[in-house]
């Protein structure tokens, strides 16, 4: 049996990085961690051929090798998941599909065979018996939150390394918190399940073998979201792994309460992470409140920021403007907040109600629902009706987006972060393909980008001020090109 494990292609979108990954010949950021994770659980004996259709063409041999075809994705790879399976069904393929995008819609894709929903550790097993006798259902589906210690390790082999910016590994699933718009908690559950630390060592050993020394992306939803397991387990592992060789740079996401333990912080800059993405949403409390952010109230969010940032962890920010609570002042309250806080990756998006989350029910309830979610939040629609009006809505959401990412402000904003940071101690090596990166930015940026006067004066106040973050400044340089291209071009 031959198996094709097919990943639709992502449009351009914020945290695509489509732009910037060609400062260093890269065509993806992550491998698919589900579909490789899902490739280790199918029996020994098959063969398996990864396809990512965005680091390569699905070819016509790789459909004619294939006896069965898995497909998995995220709402925002619905357009190329539908174009995908229709080449597969056309080419008379069984279909088997699975991950966010199916679980949450399966019923749009009639061309489909047979769905495995939810968590793979409780649905694929079934499937697999049901398979193996002929006589597999079409939806396999399960309120289970499994123990991911049985998780195997994702087959990376299948992955052409090369192609990605980053590689990924998962320590836990699950947030301990109930954010109104948030479906993480729908899908895994509110107590964090964790992998042992062995297994998470095991993994980043594997990297290792195939020649991985780049950054790794801990692709939890909340990483603290069990700080004992952290603390006594997890973090003292991965500092005692990164000793003696060249550092391995990480990153993660995290809620804002990480501000709050300065030792957790310190073990965490210790193991290697120099990033971590949080979800910030609004500095107005009353839109807090509304959707539940419990844990984001009645704080100094641009000190706990800055905390963060003086720890040596670079913060990425998600923001959301379209809460019922928001007014018009929304907008210049956000600029405000971003530019003073010296967040530079900072994902400002019109809320969206995604199906099984506390947001869409309580919408559904109102009559407010009109269409589906695009799971692109920067691309300035909405899947409902906003309390304001919608076109001064969309309006502010253009004028904001505009002022962030334009070149002045953003440019601004790199010189607030780089003055609060403190770099840590661990860093990756400095690859060929960064100092190219380097020369492409100098003359793509420096010469014939419009920014090329607030590019080199950056560079400059760098290599005075504080000269070892000079390549993090290059790095932030071409981010923001990358922004202007996605964000001011969606943006209504």
């Amino acid at each position: 049996m031959n198996v094709l494990l097919l990943y639709p292609e992502f449009p351009d979108t914020f945290w695509s990085f489509k732009h910037a990954l060609k400062f260093i010949r890269k065509k993806a950021s992550l491998p698919p961690l589900g579909l490789l994770t899902v490739a280790a659980m199918l029996p020994q004996e098959w063969g398996k051929r990864l396809v990512d259709v965005n680091v390569r063409k699905l070819r016509e041999q790789d459909l004619a090798w294939a006896d069965l075809v898995f497909i998995s994705g995220m709402i925002a790879q619905r357009d190329s998941a539908h174009k995908l399976i229709a080449r597969c069904r056309a080419a008379g393929k069984t279909i088997v599909a699975g991950g966010p995008l199916f679980t949450i819609e399966h019923e749009q894709f009639p061309a489909v065979d047979h769905f495995v929903l939810n968590e793979a550790e409780a649905t694929l097993p079934g499937f697999l018996q049901d398979f193996e006798r002929g006589c597999a259902k079409r939806v396999y589906t399960s309120a289970e939150f499994p123990d991911i210690r049985q998780t195997p390790a994702p087959l990376w082999e299948l992955a052409d390394l090369r192609r990605y910016a980053s590689m990924s590994v998962q320590f836990s699933r699950g947030c301990p918190f109930d954010c109104e718009f948030c479906n993480v908690t729908a899908m895994f559950g509110h107590r964090p399940r964790t992998k042992a630390t062995a297994q998470v060592i095991a993994e980043l050993d594997g990297l290792r073998r195939l020649g991985w020394r780049g950054t790794v992306f801990f692709v939890d939803d909340n990483f603290i979201g069990n700080q004992r397991a952290l603390k006594e387990e997890l973090l003292p592992a991965l500092i005692q792994w990164q000793k003696g060789r060249r550092g391995i740079p990480f990153y993660t996401e995290a809620s804002i309460n990480l501000a709050d333990d300065a030792e957790l912080m310190r073990l965490m800059v210790a193991a290697g992470f120099d990033q971590v993405f949080v979800g910030i949403e609004t500095p107005e409390e009353a839109s807090l409140a509304e959707c539940n952010k419990r844990q984001n109230q009645k704080r100094d969010l641009v000190g706990d920021v800055k905390r963060i940032q003086r720890a040596g962890l670079q913060v990425q920010g998600g923001f959301i403007v379209g809460f019922d609570s928001d007014t018009p002042t929304v907008f210049q309250r956000q600029i405000e907040f971003i530019q003073k806080s010296g967040i530079v990756t900072a994902m400002v998006g019109l809320l969206q109600a995604l199906p099984g989350t506390k947001l869409h029910q309580r919408l559904s309830r109102q009559g407010r629902l009109i269409g589906h979610t695009t799971g692109n939040n920067g691309d300035g629609t909405t899947n409902f009706i906003p309390r304001m009006n919608r076109e001064t809505l969309q309006a502010g959401y253009k004028s904001l987006m505009g002022h962030l990412y334009a070149p002045g402000p953003y440019y601004r904003r790199i010189r607030t972060f780089l003055r609060e940071y403190q770099p840590p101690k661990i860093a990756g090596s400095l690859r060929w393909q960064y100092l190219l990166a380097f020369f492409r930015a100098s003359v793509h940026l420096g010469v014939f980008g419009r920014e090329r006067f607030h590019y080199w004066g950056l560079l400059l106040w760098t290599f005075f001020r504080r000269p070892s973050l000079v390549p993090l400044a290059v790095t932030l340089s071409i981010y923001g090109y990358h922004f202007r291209k996605t964000c001011l071009v969606q943006a209504p």
